[in-house]
């Protein structure tokens, strides 16, 4: 048996759930089981489970017959537990290290008089990373939040008071205050911060308004008609107005539409289970008790306006910037927001308006085959006009006809975002293609590394996640970092790269007019050197003497030089090539032509080498600055590991080992080969040639 059962319910949580799980199996105390309850979640998170319990024995993974709430979740991870002591964790909760080993040396401490109930110390963490004390009262069972996460059950009080969690929203009210009562007598704290909440800014029944909420109400009147004794209802009764009034005041949970409804039904429950000489607390909760108790929205509203000074500044800023930037729009586009949407006109970008190219661009030659009767727009910055394919329709970023299709095309396909701070118009249909498997931290984690920001405006990150309807991703991978750092209603589509498909559908005689066209004689081994970008450097220096690899390579070798798109050329960090053994291909319009053309990848931390894997070709890691790299930036995984799954093949750390690799074969070996089998598996799952039919279908029907 061991000492502690951690029941985990999983909903639409994969974004969140591994750093869960991780939290919890990384504890110093071992002395645990995690049971995982997958409710029939839509996404992966029944399959991250399911990794985690294949990897570890302290792992079980339930399934629920069909989605039940996390109420039946719960009671059904508890049903099958073994511990001497139930905790209660949220998919997206985070355990802090350490917390088991002091509940349990609270725990040990306590002898054989062992609590019923051990209440937790916790705070929560918010979409921005800001951490926040809890502020309630935690020797105080009924006034520490009402939440199952924040205390420890002992089972067989559990289960012998019949304890367990209801149906619907705000679930964990009746259990949590049930417990708090029974065990009176029998409670103890640590007051050690053990869990970490999270708030959600999108993706749960806390931060999604409606009507919903008004349950809270329904489950305090259940509790209460539980009760029987009237001096525990009377403890209960301040806890509970608090508890309501929170809700009420909240406009993440009630609208203001919902507000004068939501406060009519607080004030009637309020008078019906008032306590016979209740006094209303002091101060501005005094007052809102005294509303309650009156029946008087008018009289709340007064009460809160009158202490809303700052709040209604605040407010009053936001809009004059949001009307700054309307009037700073090109009259003709306000107009052109009110005419009707063009059901067959689509808007493409790539790269911050660079060109045509990446998923867009695929998915537009698809629409092309699929939806002829589409008429497609690119947004090319004026930089780069002459980069544009002739016969394609481009607008070019900012001018009078940019603003007459954003205002009324009805499909917006990018893998960056479109410029001028547009408003996205009800009906209008934003696919956000990304382009590329993250490695390196993005959206909201790069907070963590502000050597890598660069000054990145973090809520207008959020601002364009909130316009997106789908997010495309090539693996799992991408979608759980995706959901979390991007965090917003948008639908995941797990539909694969549509940049991709030329890997899978190009034939032989495909490559070789690509080869042909890059001047590479048939039979020359060519070698694509294609480094990515560095936040903590300017300019392009590689960081490998271009010509003495060459000679290394030797005569029936090309080297193709791909610099990251922000250097338009390698001229000034590389010598010219005498014979035409280096070829510097970074203007080159197709990175997946260049792959294709080549034999083998040596990159480091380019999204290409999740690209590339898709081609079964072999990949070498060359990453001289790894360590500082990651200090910079920020990495998911450990791509050095040599573990399969995070390392696609062989790796070099310096030249001299570079260079080893391809004098006595070790780029392409048998072990470098089950490398990158695993890698492809990973990384690659979706990608089949397809990509893009799947998209069109599904975004265009």
């Amino acid at each position: 048996m061991p000492r502690f059962s951690v029941v985990v319910p999983a909903y639409r949580v994969q974004g969140y759930l591994r750093e869960c799980l991780e939290s919890v199996l990384s504890q110093s105390c071992g002395d645990f089981e995690l049971i995982v309850v997958d409710d029939r979640s839509p996404d992966a998170c029944g399959a991250i489970a399911a990794e985690y319990a294949e990897r570890d024995a302290r792992v079980r993974l339930l399934s629920t017959p069909v989605h039940s709430g996390t109420g039946a979740a719960r009671n059904a991870g508890a049903g099958r537990a073994c511990g001497r002591h139930l905790l209660f964790l949220d998919g997206d909760d985070i355990l802090l290290p350490g917390a088991l080993e002091a509940v349990a040396d609270r725990l040990t401490a306590a002898g054989e008089a062992e609590p019923d109930l051990l209440l937790l110390g916790h705070d929560s963490i918010d979409w921005w990373g800001n951490v926040r004390a809890a502020g309630d009262s935690p020797g105080d069972p009924l006034g520490t939040i009402p939440a199952a996460c924040n205390r420890l059950f002992r089972r067989d009080f559990f289960v012998r008071h019949g304890l367990r969690f209801p149906d619907g929203p705000y679930g964990d009210v009746l259990p949590v205050h049930r417990a708090a009562l029974l065990a009176a007598h029998s409670t103890a704290v640590v007051d050690e911060v053990c869990v970490r909440r999270r708030e959600r800014r999108s993706g749960s029944i806390s931060t999604t308004p409606g009507r919903h909420h008004f349950a809270v109400i329904e489950q305090y009147t259940d509790l209460l008609a539980a009760v029987p004794d009237a001096d525990e209802r009377a403890r209960i009764f301040p806890h509970m107005t608090r508890h309501l009034l929170a809700v009420l005041t909240d406009p993440r949970r009630i609208t203001a539409a919902d507000r004068a409804d939501f406060f009519r039904a607080v004030s009637r429950h309020y008078l019906t289970n008032r306590p016979a000489g209740h006094r209303p607390p002091a101060g501005k909760a005094g007052v809102r008790h005294r509303a309650l108790a009156a029946g008087s929205y008018a009289a709340f509203r007064a009460a809160e306006s009158a202490d809303s000074g700052i709040e209604q500044g605040r407010s009053a800023l936001g809009a004059g910037k949001r009307a700054l930037r309307h009037r700073v729009l090109r009259a003709a586009y306000r107009t052109d927001l009110h005419r009707a949407l063009d059901p067959h006109l689509a808007v493409y970008g790539a790269y911050w308006n660079r060109g045509v190219s990446c998923n867009p661009s695929a998915i537009h030659r698809k629409v092309l085959e699929l939806a002829p009767h589409v008429r497609n727009v690119w947004v090319i910055g004026s930089r780069y006009r002459d980069r544009v394919p002739e016969g394609i329709e481009h607008v070019i970023e900012g001018s009078r006809p940019y603003w007459q299709v954003m205002a009324r095309a009805t499909y917006l396909v990018n893998n960056s975002s479109f410029p001028g701070g547009f408003t996205k118009r009800p009906g209008q249909v934003y696919l956000q293609t990304h382009h590329g498997t993250p490695l390196k931290t993005m959206g909201l984690d790069q907070r963590r590394y502000p050597a890598g920001a660069h000054g990145i405006n973090f809520g207008k990150v959020l601002d364009h996640a909130d316009q997106w309807d789908y997010s495309l991703s090539s693996n799992q991978h991408s979608t759980e970092v995706w959901e979390r750092v991007y965090p917003s209603t948008y639908e995941a589509l797990n539909l694969g790269y549509p940049r991709n498909d030329v890997y899978f559908t190009s034939t032989a005689a495909d490559i070789a007019r690509i080869r042909a066209g890059l001047g590479i004689a048939p039979g020359t081994r060519t070698v694509l050197y294609a480094p990515t970008h560095r936040d903590y450097r300017k300019g392009f220096l590689p960081r490998l003497d271009l010509a003495s690899f060459a000679d290394v390579l030797g005569p029936s070798c090309v080297l193709l030089v791909r610099a990251h798109y922000y250097y338009r050329s390698v001229a000034r960090a590389a010598p010219r090539p005498r014979d035409g053994r280096i070829i510097d291909v970074t203007d080159h319009p197709s990175t997946e032509e260049l792959a294709l053309a080549a034999d083998v990848l040596i990159t480091d931390y380019s999204s290409l080498l999740f690209d590339y894997a898709c081609l079964d070709r072999p990949v070498v890691v060359y990453a001289p600055d790894w360590q500082a790299y990651r200090l910079s930036r920020g990495t998911y995984f450990d791509l050095l590991s040599g573990r399969p799954g995070d390392t696609p093949g062989a790796l070099a750390t310096s030249e001299p080992e570079l260079v080893d690799l391809f004098r006595q074969g070790g780029w392409d070996t048998d072990s470098t080969a089950k490398l990158r089998e695993a890698f492809r598996a990973r990384f690659c799952p979706y990608d089949d040639g397809r990509a893009a039919e799947r998209v069109v279908r599904r975004v265009f029907g």
